[in-house]
C-alpha cells in the first residue's frame, strides 16, 4: 500500500434484510480497513424512497454489531464527512449534475415516456440495442438536439426533464481492478445513464460517485454485480475532474447456489433449509425470514464461513479469530470466480467454534431451554454435561435434548441395539461389571475403564462386546460422549438404578 489513508465504505440500501452476500462485502471492507489502519464507513444509500422499508437501517446496524464489525463513521457514529445518509445530502448532488451539463459532459432530456417507448420499439424492430446512447440520442428531445433558446424556455417554464451523462461514441475505457486486473470497456457498449431524475433526486450512479469523492474513499470494494457500472463511474470521475483521486476498485465474486448454478437467493435458503440473512428479519407485512443468529450460529462461525467464500489464506488455515483474519486477509487472494455456498461447511464452522466456547457461555445462550431438572444437580453438573456433549453437536440448542439421559433415566431405548446387542449373556456380564465397580467404589472414568478391561480378560471375552450395551443400558442411546466420562458423571448410584430398570423392562 502507498501512504494514502485507507478509507472504505459499505453502502447498503435500506430496502429489506441484508443478504449474506452484502455481509461478506461489509466483512471484506472491514478487514481491509483494519489491516491498513484505515476507516470503515457505513453509508446508507436511501435515494430510492419507493423501495425504502421501515426497520431496514436498524437491521443493518444490528447485523454488523452482532458480527463484531465496528463502524468508524456512520449515521449513529458521526464523523467529519457526514451526513452519512444520502437522503440528508440531497442538496449536494444537483450542483454536480449542473456542472456536468455546463461542461458538456451531460445534457437535459425532455423526452416523454411514450417517446422513449417509441424509440426503443424502433431500435428493437431494426435488431439494434434499445438504449439511449450516442446514436439514438440525436433523434430524441434533449438539449443536444433542441436550440439553446428552446432549452432555456423549457427550463424557465418548468417542463419536466432529467439529466443524462453524455458518453462518447467509441472510446476505450480502462481501469485497474485489484482482483481482476485491467478491465476494458468500449463506450459504445454503454448507454447515457440518468444522473438526475425528474423529481430532482440523483440516481445511484451520481450520488455514489459524489459521496465517495467527498468522503475521500480510497478503495471501492463491492460485489461483481456492479462491474458493468464501473466504466460509467470511471467516466464520471473523469468528467468531474476527479480522475487523480479516483478510488481503486475491487469487484468481489458472487456467492453461488450450492450447485453453483446462479447467485444464491432467499428462495434457495427457503428450499434447502438454511438462512441467507445474518439475523432474523421481520418484514412490515409480518413475514419472518430466518437468520443465522436465531438458527444457533455463533458470529465467529458466520464471519469465518463468509471470509472463506471467495478468499483463501496462504497457509490453508480455516479457523480464525477476527484479529487473525485482519492480519491474514489479502485482496490478492480473492478469487475471480464465484464461490459455491456449502451448508454442511457452515455447520462445520459452527461446530468448531462451539468447541471453543465455554460451558458458561453456552448455558447462557440456551437459558430458555433450561428447566428445573437441568439444575437439580447443581450448576457444576450442568457445565460438565455441556462440556461432554458439545463435541457431538453443531448447535448449542441441540445439547439438552441430546443429553436428556444425564438428568433422568431414558424414556425410550434404541431398538436396534436392543435387538442386536442385548441378550441374557450380555445382560449377565453388564450386571456383574456394575456390581464390581460399586463394590470397589470405582467412580472415576479411569477406574471404570481399567476394571472393564480386567473383567473382560478374566472372563475370556472381548471388552468391545460390552461397551455399547453398557452405554445403551444407561443412556438408551447407541452413541454419545466418551462412555466412561459419561458413567463417571452420572454416578454409581444412578447407574445401578438404571441397570435395574433395564433388567425389569427387558
Amino acid at each position: 500500500m502507498s501512504n494514502q489513508t485507507v478509507r472504505v465504505r459499505f453502502a447498503p440500501s435500506p430496502t429489506g434484510p441484508l443478504h449474506i452476500g452484502g455481509v461478506r462485502t461489509a466483512l471484506y471492507n472491514y478487514l481491509f480497513a483494519r489491516q491498513h489502519g484505515g476507516k470503515f464507513i457505513l453509508r446508507i444509500e436511501d435515494t430510492d424512497q419507493k423501495r425504502f422499508v421501515s426497520g431496514a437501517e436498524e437491521y443493518i446496524n444490528e447485523s454488523l454489531t452482532w458480527l463484531g464489525l465496528s463502524i468508524d463513521e456512520g449515521v449513529a457514529e458521526g464523523g467529519e464527512f457526514g451526513p452519512y445518509k444520502q437522503s440528508e445530502r440531497m442538496d449536494i448532488y444537483a450542483s454536480y449534475a449542473k456542472q456536468l451539463v455546463d461542461n458538456g459532459f451531460a445534457y437535459y432530456a425532455f423526452d416523454t415516456p411514450d417517446e422513449l417507448n417509441d424509440m426503443r420499439a424502433k431500435l428493437e424492430a431494426s435488431n439494434m440495442s434499445a438504449k439511449y446512447d450516442s446514436t439514438s440520442r440525436m433523434s430524441m428531445r434533449n438539449s443536444l438536439t433542441l436550440s439553446e433558446d428552446e432549452v432555456r424556455e423549457r427550463l424557465e417554464r418548468g417542463d419536466a426533464y432529467i439529466i443524462r451523462i453524455k458518453l462518447p461514441r467509441n472510446e476505450e475505457i480502462r481501469f485497474h481492478d485489484m482482483i481482476r486486473g485491467w478491465i476494458v470497456f468500449n463506450s459504445s457498449q454503454l448507454d447515457d445513464k440518468v444522473l438526475l431524475k425528474e423529481d430532482g433526486l440523483p440516481t445511484y450512479h451520481l450520488a455514489n460517485i459524489v459521496d465517495d469523492h467527498l468522503m475521500k474513499i480510497s478503495h471501492v470494494i463491492r460485489g461483481e454485480e456492479w462491474l458493468p457500472s464501473a466504466p460509467l463511474h470511471v467516466m464520471l470521475y473523469k468528467y468531474l475532474g476527479w480522475e487523480e483521486t479516483m478510488p481503486i476498485f475491487a469487484h468481489l465474486p458472487l456467492i453461488l447456489k450450492p450447485d453453483g448454478k446462479g447467485k444464491l437467493s432467499k428462495r434457495d435458503g427457503d428450499r434447502l433449509g438454511f438462512p441467507v440473512f445474518p439475523i432474523e428479519w421481520k418484514a412490515p407485512d409480518g413475514e419472518i425470514s430466518s437468520g443465522y443468529r436465531e438458527s444457533g450460529y455463533l458470529p465467529e462461525a458466520v464471519v469465518n464461513m463468509l471470509a472463506m467464500l471467495g478468499w483463501h489464506p496462504s497457509d490453508n488455515k480455516e479457523l480464525f479469530s477476527l484479529s487473525e483474519l485482519i492480519q491474514a486477509f489479502d485482496l490478492d487472494r480473492v478469487s475471480k470466480s464465484g464461490a459455491k455456498f456449502d451448508m454442511d461447511k457452515s455447520k462445520w464452522f459452527n461446530h468448531q467454534f462451539l468447541l471453543q466456547t465455554s460451558p458458561e457461555q453456552i448455558i447462557n445462550s440456551i437459558q430458555d431451554q433450561i428447566n428445573p431438572i437441568h439444575t437439580s444437580k447443581g450448576g457444576d453438573y450442568l457445565k460438565r454435561v455441556v462440556e461432554l456433549l458439545k463435541e457431538k453437536v453443531n448447535f448449542s440448542r441441540e445439547l439438552l435434548p441430546l443429553g436428556h439421559y444425564f438428568f433422568e433415566p431414558p424414556v425410550s431405548y434404541d431398538e436396534k441395539i436392543k435387538n442386536k446387542k442385548w441378550n441374557t449373556e450380555i445382560s449377565s456380564h453388564i450386571n456383574q461389571y456394575i456390581k464390581g465397580i460399586v463394590e470397589f467404589n470405582y467412580h472415576t472414568a479411569d477406574q471404570m475403564e481399567l476394571y472393564l478391561t480386567t473383567y473382560a480378560e478374566e472372563n475370556g471375552i472381548n471388552k468391545g462386546m460390552l461397551m455399547q450395551p453398557l452405554r445403551w443400558a444407561v443412556s438408551g442411546q447407541a452413541g454419545g460422549p466418551p462412555i466412561f466420562d459419561m458413567l463417571e458423571l452420572i454416578g454409581l448410584e444412578e447407574i445401578t438404578n438404571r441397570i435395574n430398570i433395564v433388567n425389569t423392562k427387558f
